[in-house]
């Protein structure tokens, strides 16, 4: 139970601002923002409490981090947040059509691993540089944040982030005691702010698709790949089904996606939660109840960020996807043949451009697979290929 807390604990704190970033990025307004917020709380928690006592594994979930990156690095679109929401319904439809119809599994495997890797490292690096950037604007609010958070890289990885944000919340206490600026306090109340969906071709190509493949990419697999190596095996159709529902039912309320959890996966099937492999369900039971008590304070945690300095939130972010960005290069470089095409996906993801309404992160990839086809002297990767994702573990 207490590896559970853990894991829930170091699941929101690590990474909460990267989803409020993401989401205030294309079109979400702070009462949105933090209602997405809620409603990933309780969509992953109320998943996480059917799958691990219905097969009686450690299956946690995860809203979509490298997905509420990509928002961030997408901006707003034509049709703005409604569009956006309605991309939302599309991605979940996406993942449940992918534990449904093996097809298109294998469609979006076709997809080589470091082209994947690139596009989301050049999506990683704008919001990676945020630190950096604050330190210049607003040193003695920011430095403090990098300090602890470095302090503790030294001791404790998993908590350097959780511990960067509580230093950020006594900056923004002491923001607060010094300045005019007071807390609004109906802000701080729980609620759900539905959007009615709209659909553009923008936002289709722009975020639906981009968020799908990084979602399936950097969440979903790796998340089988962390269960596998501790004796599991994910029922995978279930899995994509339920996170899929999640991320439609979500949706208008503001969640992005929703997916299984890649790196705080370990934290509840490790050996540490329980020496007996039969009773380690009960770690991601017990996160689950976890979420739905933090989807409570949900509402809170959003406004706290909205009276923060600025750059204070952006250097959190920044800091919590720092080892994301550094395992995305290493794969997205790994191997000599896809260098060049990887290079020219992360520089064009990086550089944010929007052409005809549609973010770098699409063009990225689309350029990047053409590259790679002319250097290689090959057509779009075969479907057989064994690649960043696959249709079942």
């Amino acid at each position: 139970m207490s590896a559970g807390i853990v894991t829930a604990l170091v699941g929101f704190t690590s990474s909460f601002a990267v989803v409020l970033t993401g989401l205030a990025a294309v079109g979400a307004d702070a009462t949105e923002a933090a209602s997405g917020l809620l409603v990933l709380c309780v969509t992953q928690a109320l998943g996480m409490l059917w799958l691990s006592r219905r097969y009686r594994m450690p299956i946690t979930l995860a809203w979509s981090t490298p997905g509420a990156a990509l928002l961030a690095g997408a901006g707003a679109v034509e049709g703005g947040w409604p569009a956006a929401v309605g991309a939302f319904i599309v991605v979940g439809i996406a993942i449940v059509l992918t534990g449904l119809w093996p097809t298109l599994g294998r469609i979006i495997s076709a997809i080589p691993t470091p082209l994947a890797q690139a596009m989301l490292a050049g999506v990683l690096m704008p919001l990676c540089l945020a630190p950096i950037i604050a330190v210049r604007d607003a040193p003695a609010a920011v430095a403090p944040v990098i300090l602890v958070w470095l302090a503790a890289q030294r001791f404790s990885k998993r908590w350097a982030v959780p511990l960067a944000f509580l230093t950020a919340a006594v900056v923004i206490g002491i923001s607060l005691v010094t300045s005019d600026r007071v807390l609004d306090a109906d802000a701080m109340i729980p609620r759900i702010d539905l959007t009615a969906p709209s659909w553009t071709w923008q936002a289709m190509i722009g975020i639906a698709i981009p968020l799908y493949i990084v979602t399936m990419a950097s969440q979903n697999i790796p998340g089988v790949a962390v269960m596998n190596s501790f004796g599991y095996t994910v029922p995978w159709r279930p899995s994509m089904i339920v996170t899929g529902i999640g991320t439609i039912v979500g949706a208008p309320a503001g969640g992005h996606a929703i997916n299984l959890a890649a790196i705080s996966a370990a934290l509840a099937a490790a050996p540490t939660a329980h020496p007996d492999p039969k009773r380690r369900w009960i770690a991601a039971f017990t996160a689950g109840w976890a979420y739905l008590v933090l989807a409570a304070g949900a509402a809170a945690v959003a406004a706290l960020v909205a009276a923060a300095p600025a750059g204070v939130v952006e250097t959190v972010a920044g800091l919590a996807l720092l080892a994301t960005l550094a395992g995305a290069l290493t794969s997205a470089l790994s191997e000599a043949s896809e260098r060049e095409g990887a290079v020219v996906t992360f520089l064009i993801a990086a550089s944010g451009v929007s052409i005809l309404g549609i973010g770098s992160a699409f063009w990225a990839l689309l350029v990047g697979l053409i590259v790679r086809a002319v250097l290689q002297g090959t057509t779009l990767p075969s479907l057989s290929r064994k690649s960043s994702l696959q249709s079942k573990p």
